[in-house]
């Protein structure tokens, strides 16, 4: 159960755009002064949490990294929590420049101070230092990456109504929050004669608020959203608004533990929303919503800023938020290492954020790929390289890519997580296994000594454990995924064919039933194709098989896979049919076996017999024809295979005897 402390509910919040005026002219000014030996000198500064990367010098760099940090400390006094998990590695990169934001940022974004750019590997923000308080622009999307790392799954108004109530954060002498997030400070009188004139033109959540109608509770608790921050669209809604006050009415009223009480029983119990709203906050929807619409009216503070925002923007204004709170920290206390950085390096970096960005990636490719070409060649570039390759599903290229990289720096950690990262992705898409699994399991635990809260790397570990026999271990990595990253469905899912290959079938059920009533739609699918299919796996170890399709054996890499991007993919996702029964030569259980072909008799077609050594013991295995064996990593069936590892299914037809009923070839 997560609780909030109370709130003082006055505060000064000062927006300062006439200051952002006066300092565009300052610097108009003295731009001819600049000459070739003011080129930018790059540093990085390193913090508990974040790395900063900036041109702006040694001072900004580190107000920057303050900053950050200050934010990620109050959000974990919002959620009561004195450590937060960031499974994810967060760069900050922080222009001087207005020229060189705009130039990086995509184009609905370049007027702001900021921007957010999700990853699986890392996460990269983007600052405007010629803006004041830039780091307010990533408030919103940042909050989003820390309820996914550090609150359990709930509802998306809950997300969102919190991502929002934090979007207003203003940290000066003391940290001031709850005001309207989306009332910016350049909406003046000129913005307001607009939305007279347009109606369609967006509002502010307290202007939307405002209306006499509103969702009803049940309504808005019910209405599916997706609340990762992985699909961010406008935010002047109504159902954004309501979010927004319904969580600054849990917070201000001390009602968290009862927020915490009630997704549990709605997302846990499945008890239905109306019941567990009384049963939780021992409120009606309708009174409930009567309470959030008078603690609505009661903070006059938003109507005053409201109002005081109409002014020209000629004459800025104190604007009051709701709360405050103590810094949390402040720079003695927190440890920060300062290192100069190569202009080479530096660009790398900022070619990789723009190769993520589709209006910007093909000209970050030619820049990436120049740096690469220079004398001096670049590793980083190598690796930025690489990792649109892997995105792109272009592994050869990316393999060719990383290769160069280690010859450059082998000691490079990001190195190893991308050639697990390489393996890992290649193997989901051809649904195979994963190949060099000794090295790529040295690799991941190396990188979880480097990182110890990265979650992808206990998740490819995991996985990769599976793949080697390991279930115990498997079981392990997988658990400490999902304990980083409590709402990735790719690793819940991962963790479900791991019960799979172990054969705890009732474990397995559970994880496939919660995730097929998830909100996720593709791993809804997966999981139901799995579901389908776990009567036929526990009573005859293989999958059912459809008519020109290979038989799998239990927790092999052919099954469907769920990825991390499977919400941005989902209108492109592939389901495999669900298969058929398959059709047993001889009776009896099916039996799985590791080894090496010896040889294989096809003197008389269309059978074959199949010496296989596992251990110290020799098989003797016969398929009745095998032209139509099913075979998994060939095409079919070869009489000419030798000395090659494989995985079978069969029934047992005697002593160190069988009749195959699949094959799989390494």
């Amino acid at each position: 159960m997560l609780a909030f402390p109370g709130r003082d509910t006055t505060v000064t919040c000062r927006f300062g755009i006439g200051a952002v005026v006066l300092s565009v002219l300052v610097a108009g000014c003295f731009l001819p002064l600049a000459s070739a030996k003011d080129e930018p000198k790059w540093i990085e500064v390193h913090t508990a949490h974040f790395s900063v990367l900036t041109d702006a010098g040694d001072k900004r760099g580190r107000e920057v990294a303050l900053r950050m940090e200050q934010m990620r400390a109050v959000f974990g006094q919002l959620l009561l929590k004195n450590k937060l998990k960031m499974p994810i590695p967060v760069t900050v990169i922080a222009f001087k420049s207005d020229k060189q934001y705009g130039m990086t940022a995509p184009a609905k974004q370049s007027m702001a101070g900021g921007f957010y750019v999700p990853g699986s590997d890392r996460v990269y923000i983007v600052l405007n230092l010629f803006a004041a308080d830039p780091w307010r622009a990533v408030a919103h999307p940042l909050a989003h990456y820390l309820l996914n790392f550090n609150y359990p799954p709930a509802q998306g108004w809950f997300d969102e109504g919190l991502a929002e109530y934090f979007g207003s954060i203003n940290i000066g002498k003391q940290v001031e929050i709850g005001g309207d997030p989306e009332l910016a400070p350049e909406w003046h009188e000129d913005i307001f004669d607009q939305m007279r004139r347009d109606p369609n033109t967006p509002q502010s959540l307290t202007q939307l608020l405002s209306s006499p109608v509103w969702l009803s509770m049940a309504d808005l608790f019910t209405m599916k959203h997706d609340g990762s921050g992985a699909r961010e669209g406008t935010h002047n809604t109504l159902y954004y608004a309501q979010s927004w006050m319904v969580v600054h009415y849990l917070v201000n009223k001390n009602k968290m533990p009862e927020a915490g009480t009630y997704f549990n029983l709605v997302l846990n119990e499945k008890v239905p929303v109306e019941k567990a709203m009384v049963q939780a906050f021992d409120m009606a929807p309708e009174q409930m919503e009567d309470a959030v619409k008078t603690y609505c009216k009661s903070l006059s503070g938003l109507g005053i800023a409201l109002d005081q925002a109409k002014k020209p923007v000629a004459e800025p204004v104190d604007v009051q938020q709701p709360d405050r709170l103590a810094l949390p920290l402040d720079a003695d206390e927190i440890g920060m290492a300062v290192s100069p950085k190569k202009d080479e390096e530096a660009r790398a970096v900022i070619g990789d954020v723009m190769a993520r960005i589709p209006e910007h990636r093909d000209q970050a490719l030619r820049d990436l790929q120049q740096l690469t070409a220079d004398p001096k060649d670049n590793e980083a570039a190598h690796r930025g390289l690489a990792w649109d390759d892997i995105r792109q599903k272009k592994f050869d290229a990316a393999a060719d890519e990383l290769d160069k990289a280690t010859e450059l720096n082998p000691q490079d950690p990001w190195i190893w997580y991308y050639r697990s990262a390489l393996k890992y992705q290649k193997a989901q898409a051809a649904r195979q296994e994963m190949q060099g699994l000794a090295n790529m399991m040295q690799d991941l635990r190396a990188v979880a000594d480097w990182y110890p809260e990265l979650a992808d790397a206990y998740n490819m570990l995991g996985v990769a454990r599976v793949e080697g026999g390991g279930i115990n271990s498997a079981l392990e990595a997988q658990r400490q995924a999902i304990a980083l990253a409590p709402r990735n469905v790719e690793y819940e899912f991962n963790l479900g064919q791991i019960y799979v290959a172990g054969k705890k079938w009732d474990l397995a059920r559970d994880v496939f039933t919660r995730l097929k009533a998830g909100p996720d739609r593709v791993a809804a699918a997966a999981a139901k194709q799995q579901l389908d299919d776990l009567e036929t796996l526990q009573k005859y170890g293989v999958r059912p098989q459809p008519v020109g399709e290979s038989a799998a054996p239990a927790g092999a890499a052919s099954t469907p896979a769920v990825t991390a991007n499977s919400a941005e993919d989902d209108e492109d996702a592939d389901t495999a049919p669900k298969p058929a029964a398959p059709k047993p030569d001889t009776t009896g259980p099916v039996q799985f076996l590791k080894g090496k072909i010896v040889s294989s008799d096809c003197s008389k077609p269309p059978e074959a017999t199949v010496t296989i050594l596992s251990g110290m013991t020799t098989y003797k295995m016969h398929a009745s024809d095998y032209k139509s064996l099913p075979v998994i990593g060939e095409d079919q069936f070869s009489c000419e295979w030798k000395n090659r590892l494989v995985s079978v299914n069969y029934r047992a037809a005697g002593k160190n005897q069988g009749e195959l009923v699949s094959i799989e070839v390494r």
